[in-house]
Order: C-alpha cells, then structure tokens, then sequence
C-alpha cells in the first residue's frame, strides 16, 4: 500500500505492474535527457551576445529538429503499444470472478463456484483493529488465490465506478449495463489495497478494495468455509 511522503509506485504484485513500472522508467530517462539537452541549449543560447546565423535560416538544423524528437517518439511508442496489447490481454483464466459497483460498496461473486457471493463495506472507525487501515480496510476481503491466471467481470448497479488495486497494476471502469473483463496474475501473497477511481457521488471516498492473495491450499479452505 502507498506510504506518507511516497514519489513512486506501490511495489509490484504482477507481472503486468512490474512492466508498468519499467515502461514508466524509461520514460522518465528519456523525458529527462531530453530536458537536460533543450535547457542546455537554451542556457548557451541566452548566454550568448552573437547570433548564430545558420541557426536563423538552415534547411539542415530543421530536419534534425524534425526527425530526432520523431525517432524519440518511436522509442516511447514502441514499449508503449506492446504494454497495451498486454494489459487488455486475457489469456486462458484459472478463475473468474464478477464484481459489481453499488453507491457506496462493492459486491463480488465467484462465478466457479455455487452460492458464493457478498459484499464488501469499508470498516468503520469503531470496529477498526489497531493493526488495520483506516478508510482502506473492509468487512470482508476479496481472497484470491496467488501464480494462479484470475479474470474478473466488472460493471456497475447504479453509476460509473473504478476498480482500482495499483500494486496489481489494474484499473478498470465499472460502467451500468456494460460488462467490462480483466485479467492478472499475483506472483507474491499479501494484502493489496484499491480504491474506486471514479467519482461517483457523496462516498466516493468511502469505497475501498482488499484484496488477500493466499495460497491455493487456503482459498480452498476459504471457499468451502464460505459456502457451507
């Protein structure tokens, strides 16, 4: 989960986030050269009493200006679309599970499995352990099970939500009388915190997603507890 004073990402909990999180890293080293190399030019250009008279009318200088930012643009594009056709990529799912967005809560159904839904309201103040999260935490987790393929089904009951977990590096719209599907993969157990990313009335706020990766062995247990 984010942190106080926290610049970069959540640590990543898929394969999907960690390629998010290197794309975003190249990025930043190519915005960075190139702002480092317009700054230089502009400083050495300020600095200067004399004009430069192939830099005012100079075929040459404006085709270099024109291709290097095109082939700079290719360098971001490039990782850019592969990391798009991955993230709306489902492959063969291990597990679907629908969930749906109410004004101010989410419920889940796990569609492999009879009788196996609920619904998942932020903890209040009051019942609050002095180990929980505070506007994260809920009644009940969404438990899934880890290096396991999961698809989840996405739509709303009322208005636009977002299903958000950042370390999964999923953000989906919830949209009423539209299914929307994701796919992801978590490669470590744990406890990964979301938030509705669309706002959607007074307790937009008030909204949260857990997710607890578990082992098979113990989401198995989990879902014969649940549906007895």
């Amino acid at each position: 989960m984010a942190t106080w004073a926290q610049l970069g990402f959540q640590d990543s909990a898929s394969p999907l986030m960690e390629q998010l999180i290197f794309f975003h890293d190249h990025t930043i080293l190519v915005i960075t050269l190139v702002t480092t190399l317009v700054g230089y030019m502009m400083i050495s250009l300020f600095s200067n009493n004399y004009t430069n008279r192939f830099l005012l009318e100079s075929q040459t200088i404006e085709v270099v200006w024109t291709v290097v930012p095109a082939i700079i643009l290719v360098f971001i594009a490039m990782p850019s679309l592969r990391l798009l056709y991955l993230l709306d990529e489902v492959s063969e799912p291990a597990l679907t599970m629908k969930t749906m967005g109410h004004q101010w809560y989410w419920s889940y159904e796990y569609s492999d499995f009879l009788n196996l839904e609920f619904d998942s309201y932020m903890l209040p103040m009051n019942n609050l352990e002095s180990s929980g999260f505070r506007l994260l935490d809920v009644d009940a987790r969404t438990v899934l099970p880890t290096n396991t393929q999961i698809r989840v089904l996405i739509s709303a009951a009322d208005v636009l939500h977002s299903w958000t977990v950042p370390a999964l590096g999923v953000k989906v719209d919830a949209i009423p009388g539209r299914l929307n599907q994701t796919s992801f993969f978590m490669s470590r157990p744990g406890l990964f915190f979301g938030q509705c990313s669309e706002i959607c009335g007074a307790n937009h706020s008030f909204m949260p997603i857990v997710i607890e990766s578990v082992s098979m062995k113990q989401f198995i247990n989990w879902v014969t507890k649940m549906s007895s």
